[in-house]
């Protein structure tokens, strides 16, 4: 019986199956090692020839339904080495004829403690700057397109849920746009990091069993599959025995996710209504599903509330993975296959929940101008700013009209000032800008 058959003895047995991008990973990583091996005279050419061809096909897909070890297993990942191992040699073996040994020769010059670090990384860093990156720059688009267009659309400022100065639509996604344009910069700097790998350092780092120049040479052939300049690991010691690069590639997603949370807030907040809430903006595509199964005709924020959730569900599995980077002790961590499964469920929750915030919900934003103007007049932080043109005493009296609902607008006009006056006492495109209004 093989490993992998014996290990589901051993395994927990939850159902929770790595993701494609790590079996790819594994198979770039066993493709290149088998270059390696070949160009390093350590392997026969035919017979690293069958095994490229067998890790291609695992990279392909076309043997997606032979990894069946369990995410929760040994915490090495000695687990989803082996699985690989099995697959290739028994491909391997079809391919070439003759006998090819899952770990005299797939695992040639390697050990599952410097492959699966490597892989996981391998495949963070590949699925963060396919993915998530582009993303994340679409959404930034987005953001400063719809600020743009929404740059005079004024509406009244909020600070702890009540009424303050007003500001513009604009200057809100901004400064949305601003920030994800910061965390992507983030991302990107622990990306980076993440691209050291420690393959080559074997059991406990030293390389024991692995020619010298194989660390280099696969990950000189890594990047002939995938041209993102992964590095040889400064200290592999380190990349076996820590996971806090991924650990920190998962904050910087949790921070962004953080970002998306708010953004989602603010804009259901303003979608409410339409006629009890806000409703200083509404969102078309939102009607494309029914909002009840109840009410006909009622919209719902459904797009933002999934990001919302993504949001939520991304910071509860980044605690997992900063907990997963304490398990260990010594030469090598025991969290290696439960981070790389959780830094990929991140990556692809954060994608996919960016990308829709960019084009279903951003794209989409029709700014409702009269309403949030009119309650940017409405706003009594406005008195503080009007009473130097009408004296205390009348900007009191406005005060108690505002109280009971009127405009401040209206109640101008109640005390007799005209639409020109009151015009340039509101001229909220003055007031957006800061500064000393009566300048």
């Amino acid at each position: 019986m093989s490993y992998t058959e014996h290990s589901k003895r051993v395994f927990l047995n939850t159902g929770t199956r790595f993701q494609r991008s790590i079996i790819w990973s594994m198979g770039a990583v066993k493709l290149a090692a088998a270059r390696a091996n070949v160009s390093l005279g350590i392997m026969k050419q035919d017979m690293g020839q069958a095994i490229e061809k067998a890790a291609l096909e695992l990279m392909d897909g076309l043997h997606d339904e032979e990894i069946t070890v369990d995410v929760f297993q040994t915490g090495s990942g000695t687990g989803i080495n082996m699985n690989v191992n099995e697959v290739i040699s028994k491909r391997a073996t079809e391919i070439l004829g003759s006998k090819v040994h899952p770990n005299d020769h797939v695992n040639m010059s390697q050990s599952s403690n410097d492959v699966v670090p490597t892989a996981i990384r391998v495949a963070a860093a590949r699925d963060a700057l396919l993915y998530l990156i582009p993303s994340l720059k679409e959404l930034v688009s987005s953001l400063n397109a719809a600020a743009q267009r929404s740059s005079e659309i004024y509406k009244p400022g909020r600070t702890h849920l009540r009424d303050a100065l007003p500001v513009t639509l604009g200057q809100e996604l901004s400064a949305y746009a601003k920030a994800f344009e910061r965390d992507s910069q983030v991302i990107s700097a622990s990306v980076n990091d993440v691209k050291e790998l420690p393959i080559g350092g074997t059991a406990v780092g030293t390389g024991i069993n692995s020619p010298v120049e194989f660390s280099e040479t696969v990950i000189r052939e890594l990047n002939k599959i995938m041209d993102l300049n992964y590095r040889m690991a400064d200290n592999r010691f380190m990349r076996m025995r820590l996971l806090t690069d991924l650990v920190n590639l998962s904050g910087s997603i949790r921070g962004t996710s953080l970002d998306l949370y708010r953004i989602s807030q603010d804009l259901r907040l303003m979608f409410s209504g339409p006629m009890t809430g806000i409703n200083e903006i509404d969102i078309p595509s939102q009607e494309e599903v029914a909002g009840s199964s109840i009410m006909p005709g009622k919209t719902n924020p459904v797009t933002v509330e999934s990001c919302l959730q993504s949001s939520v569900q991304i910071m509860g599995i980044d605690h997992a993975v900063q907990l997963a980077g304490m398990l260990g002790e010594f030469e090598l961590s025991m969290g290696i296959p439960l981070t790389g499964y959780d830094v990929i469920l991140e990556i692809g929750l954060l994608s996919e929940s960016v990308i829709k915030m960019a084009k279903v919900v951003i794209d989409n934003i029709v700014p409702n101008k009269e309403r949030a103007r009119r309650l940017a007049e409405s706003s009594p932080s406005l008195i503080t700013i009007i009473s130097p043109y009408i004296g205390y005493d009348k900007a009191s009296k406005i005060g108690k009209q505002l109280a009971k609902g009127l405009s401040l607008r209206d109640a101008l006009k109640e005390l007799g000032y005209k639409d020109k006056e009151i015009d340039s006492m509101l001229d909220m495109k003055k007031l957006v800008k800061g500064g000393f209004i009566n300048k």
